[in-house]
């Protein structure tokens, strides 16, 4: 059963209402955002529902962990034999990060009686976390720490002003760092984001150094402190602006910290000697790194190399690829002349050393070679917006390519597929910033890679929520690559004790498909994060087949404003057992179903509700907000009749039916899974989504009835 969020009036009645929808945790902030290696800390975690029965916290990643502190139960009035449960939007967690624990930011989730929260953000820092606790605008109430530190606070009213001081000594460096806007792109109904601004000011008031965007709208800054004394470090919204969830986490340190990093691509079982990348290192600040005995897996990653104090750096970006690793030699390959030559496949690191650079690739290829191009750039925290093209031996562009849309969210990082090599000669690869910006932190890889058939997998959800007896469905969408054609088998790994999967399939003329999870009447209650993937048998010209293995990548669900629903890529899908809730069935007559065209079939539905609970549910075969379909796993030429369906239920309602319909356009399915939905709306975006348990449809094509 995915569920989504309600409004904050539904939550606010939700304890005492018989008839309230009931949703899951809705996770809007964590104060202090930020925790140190090595320590643990009591942490608040605040929601828009409640957390009443918490039990568990999931962290990704490796060495942090969390665990519930438990609120006592409100004593019971005169005359009640227990109280009524209370709405609990705030949560103590200890969180603890162990001293190994790579900083950065990871995702949580909270596992409670009505399933496990929408995503959390956490931040683990090397150094100590200060908290603005004292709350004032003015800097003589500013909050004092010892750098290194890392400041945590939130915008939490209009022309808010948050101020800490510090002493410093002239010729000092200082980094200031800040995640704000970041921390805020997974939370689900954190509409608006902050922009935030950084100042520095001396004891005078006088501004000595500030920043606003940098790392998109969060504020990055080296600074010399030019005399000895006290300085003050003032952060707010730079509209004046405010949200209660708007927390910072600003690291203030007087260490080297690398923003990129050259190569940027790298093998991963061979080592590599780096060249840090940031203003506040010396030009030519080298780090190794040795993987050995592990091997890196894949893709893009970050990794914390050694400095020469004996301790880490701040961990950088970088991208694992499977191809031969190729640097760029030198700068004056600014035109077709002066390419550089290459091999293919390979993967190219590069930067725009300077203003309006443009670097060229020369490579041969054979007529009726397919080839991809995929630039690794800005999702590695480079500055570059990438543009490249390809041109044949003359210099003329064949194709080019801008911005790419990768999962399910555009960015500015280029990829083109399947170029096909017209003719045997050279070709040539160029790339530049769109806005003819250069400069070191402008890096870049180039990954060209023979293309072949393949696929990707996007979740339209981080969770699925089950209870004892009951099923959740979960959508799958494929994107094809480079010819792929066929069937995508679905697969679900690491479930829950007493949770079973029916995996469908994606049919080669689909994009989506689904996988019904089951909870058995005894299942007990808990919350694991489940690995989704997929996989397809392809055949060469030799007729030697191969299996293709691809994981699904997670989304959370986001509320955007003006109520439209969008995604956000998150690090893990989780899968929970809770308590019954307001559906306990969705219990349908039949679950095989065959059909030609002009055929149709009616579908009983009738519900198990929770007592009092008699609020409206509509049924529905596909999954769609606002016209917009996310999850359709139905052959093509069926669909549902709306009006020969009763998929409107009022006023505790228990009955319906769906009328399934072919069309002449009906394609050969054998035993495609879908199944029939009960949504329960809970705001104008989110609905709690119940389902039955898998139907299967096998369908007979027009030409094959005829014949």
């Amino acid at each position: 059963m995915k569920q989504a969020v309600g409004s904050l009036l539904a939550l606010m009645v939700m304890a005492s209402a018989s008839m309230a929808q009931t949703s899951y945790p809705m996770l809007m902030t964590l104060e202090p955002i930020a925790i140190q290696v090595g320590t643990s800390a009591e942490m608040v975690v605040k929601s828009r529902s409640s957390m009443w029965g918490a039990n568990k916290v999931m962290v990704s990643g490796k060495g942090v962990s969390g665990e519930v502190i438990h609120p006592d139960l409100p004593k019971p009035k005169e005359g009640e034999e227990k109280p009524a449960e209370p709405s609990l939007t705030t949560l103590t967690i200890n969180f603890t990060a162990t001293p190994d624990a790579q900083p950065g930011v990871r995702d949580f989730k909270v596992f409670t009686d009505r399933g496990v929260s929408t995503v959390g953000q956490i931040v683990i820092t090397r150094d100590t976390v200060v908290w603005d606790d004292v709350k004032t605008d003015t800097m003589e109430g500013a909050k004092e720490f010892q750098v290194p530190a890392t400041l945590t606070g939130v915008f939490e009213k209009a022309e808010d002003l948050d101020y800490f001081k510090f002493s410093a000594t002239a010729g000092q460096r200082l980094v200031i760092h800040c995640r704000c806007m970041r921390l805020q792109d997974r939370i689900h109904d954190l509409q608006t984001h902050a922009d935030p601004i950084v100042t520095l000011k001396n004891h005078l008031g006088s501004t000595v150094a500030a920043c606003d965007n940098y790392f998109a709208a969060d504020p990055y800054l080296v600074v010399e402190i030019p005399q000895t004394g006290e300085y003050f470090l003032e952060v707010r919204d730079v509209r004046y602006k405010n949200n209660a969830y708007w927390n910072y986490a600003i690291e203030v340190i007087d260490r080297p910290f690398p923003t990129n990093a050259f190569p940027l691509a790298i093998a991963g079982d061979q080592p590599v000697e780096f060249e840090l990348i940031g203003e506040s290192l010396q030009p030519g600040t080298l780090a190794t790194f040795d993987p050995f005995p592990l091997t890196l897996n894949p893709g893009r990653q970050s990794l914390s190399l050694p400095s020469p104090d004996g301790g880490l750096y701040d961990p950088i970006p970088v991208f694992v690829s499977c191809e031969k690793v190729i640097n760029e030699v030198n700068d004056d390959n600014d035109d077709v002349e002066h390419a550089q030559l290459i091999e293919v496949p390979s993967v190219i690191n590069g930067r725009m050393d300077k203003e309006a650079d443009i670097d060229y690739f020369s490579f041969e290829a054979k007529k009726g070679d397919t080839l991809t191009f995929e630039v690794i750039a800005r999702r590695s925290q480079s500055m570059l917006d990438s543009f490249i093209s390809i041109e044949n031996a003359d210099g003329t562009r064949l194709y080019a390519a801008d911005d790419y849309t990768f999962g399910r969210r555009s960015n500015w990082d280029s990829r083109y597929d399947n170029f096909s090599v017209p003719e045997d000669g050279v070709y040539h690869v160029s790339i530049h910033d769109r806005h003819l910006r250069g400069g070191p932190e402008y890096v870049y890889a180039i990954e060209i890679s023979r293309s072949a058939p393949t696929f990707e997998l996007t979740l339209d959800t981080d969770k699925t929520l089950t209870t004892p007896g009951t099923s959740g469905v979960l959508f799958v969408r494929a994107k094809r690559f480079n010819g792929f054609a066929g069937d995508i088998q679905l697969h679900a790994e690491n479930l829950p004790a007493g949770v079973h999967a029916a995996a469908g399939r994606i049919l080669a003329s689909g994009q989506d498909g689904c996988i019904v999870f089951t909870a058995n009447g005894d299942a007990p209650f808990d919350a694991q994060d489940v690995r989704i993937y997929g996989s397809a048998i392809l055949e060469d010209a030799e007729s030697q087949k191969t299996e293709l293995l691809i994981d699904a990548l997670p989304y959370q669900e986001t509320y955007m404003p003006g109520g439209g629903r969008n995604h956000y890529p998150v690090d893990t899908y989780t899968l929970s057992v809770q308590k019954p809730s307001d559906i306990r069935r969705v219990k349908v007559s039949t679950n095989e179903i065959e059909l030609k065209p002009g055929d149709e079939i009616k579908i009983d539905v009738e519900l198990e509700r929770a007592d009092g609970f008699e609020a409206n549910v509509s049924l529905d075969v596909i999954y769609q907000h606002l016209g917009q379909i996310w999850g359709n796993s139905l052959p093509k030429g069926i669909k549902m009749d709306g009006n020969k369906s009763k998929i409107l239920l009022t006023s505790g309602e228990l009955k319906g039916h769906v009328t399934l319909v072919a069309d002449d356009n009906l394609e050969k399915a054998e035993r495609q899974q879908f199944c029939i939905m009960a949504n329960v709306s809970l705001n104008f975006v989110m609905k709690a989504t119940y389902s039955s348990e898998p139907l299967y449809i096998t369908t007979t094509p027009k030409e094959e009835t005829a014949e």
